[in-house]
């Protein structure tokens, strides 16, 4: 294998953004479940996601969602982050909340609706002007259920014009990130269901115009380290959310599912030039806590993508490709399995305690008192998060 020192200075790069909405409450379709502690506010949010950093040392941004996130001096929201030791990190738009859209957002065929998504996007770029942010992050619950019901290559031509307009409102440095998802809440056709369409898309917009992968948007049994690998090849991934599924995209513990695509994710994204901060690959969960607690929910998250960094960063690239060149399967295959077993948890926990962190960060935010003291705060907290 690789050397451990080599591999553990390389993880010193490792940076996850949280998201706001991991925070709040959340739950199923059929009920949202309210926790004590939920942040009755954005900066309470920031303020937990801010403790997630403190213990793990790899979690320095926090993403917002607009308009769940929104309040009315930016500037001074990210003064607090910073004084939190934390940045604000991706803007989250929606359009998938609001009456008007319940046919589309800047699909629709109604061009009122269209100029309202637009506008709140463009306005999510002004957001991104007072907090600093790089990336505006674009997920559409727009589609269809029933064959007939809209002109499938009319909403494809009217997308493309609603995003060339918002793309022609980002500054000099911040850009696009065009999200995917196979299918839900549109069961007959979903209008961006897959990398090649927001691939496609983003191509047409220009440099600035990225594909965001996250983990829960494909069909059972994809290659989801392949589609990682190509639009790394392509120069056209912008980010990531990592999640775990178990049936569509449950927003799940990353790594809870199947640790070893993580492994391998990270893998390809480490092979791919996406790791490390000049990469342009944007590292994100993605995540709702609905029945675990939600601090300990992100640390345990956070924790799962560095150990898997690990072990990615462990395999032995010079042995592989002897492997691979002489058609060794075995031989290459092992190598690979030889990176993956290897129980880096000892290991890391020694690297956290040389960087001033706590070696195991979920007993030492169990042993903080800091749960206990939101919970006594925060009486009433009703902040939402997905599914809320």
């Amino acid at each position: 294998m690789n050397d451990v020192a080599t591999a553990l200075g390389r993880l010193g790069e490792l940076a996850i953004e949280v998201p706001s909405w991991a925070y709040g409450n959340s739950g199923t379709r059929f009920k949202v479940f309210g926790t004590p502690g939920t942040p009755r506010t954005v900066q309470e949010k920031i303020a937990d996601a801010a403790k997630v950093h403190e213990l793990t040392g790899s979690a320095p941004t926090v993403a917002l969602h607009i308009p769940w996130d929104k309040v009315d001096d930016y500037a001074a929201l990210k003064e607090y982050a910073a004084g939190l030791g934390v940045g604000l990190g991706t803007i989250n738009s929606n359009t998938f909340q609001d009456d008007e859209y319940k046919f589309g957002s800047l699909t629709s065929s109604n061009g009122s609706v269209r100029r309202r998504a637009i506008a709140h996007h463009l306005e999510c770029i002004e957001i991104m002007h007072a907090t600093g942010s790089q990336d505006l992050k674009v997920w559409l619950a727009d589609g269809t259920n029933y064959p007939g019901q809209d002109d499938l290559r009319g909403r494809q031509d009217r997308l493309a014009e609603s995003l060339q307009e918002i793309y022609a409102g980002l500054g000099e440095h911040q850009r696009l990130v065009l999200e995917y998802k196979f299918f839900e809440p549109a069961f007959y056709h979903t209008d961006v269901p897959d990398w090649g369409t927001s691939y496609a898309q983003t191509l047409a917009l220009g440099e600035k115009a990225m594909v965001c992968l996250d983990t829960g948007h494909h069909a059972p049994g994809t290659n989801i380290e392949f589609i990682v690998m190509q639009l790394l090849r392509l120069g056209k991934l912008g980010s990531f959310d990592f999640n775990s599924r178990f049936y569509a995209d449950d927003d799940l513990i990353v790594g809870a599912a199947d640790p070893f695509q993580l492994f391998r994710i990270m893998y390809e994204v480490i092979r791919g030039g996406g790791f490390g901060k000049d990469s342009g690959v944007a590292l994100m969960l993605d995540q709702c806590h609905n029945l675990e607690e939600k601090i300990p929910g992100q640390i345990r998250s956070v924790l799962n993508v560095q150990e898997m960094t690990a072990r990615a960063l462990l395999v032995d690239t010079a042995a592989l490709g002897e492997a691979q060149r002489t058609g060794d399967v075995l031989a290459a295959n092992g190598v690979f399995n030889d990176a993956f077993y290897t129980d880096v948890r000892p290991i890391l926990a020694d690297w956290r305690e040389s960087r001033g962190l706590p070696a195991d960060p979920m007993a030492a935010f169990k042993a903080s008192g800091y749960q206990k003291q939101i919970n006594a705060d925060r009486v009433g907290g009703q902040q939402a998060g997905w599914g809320a």
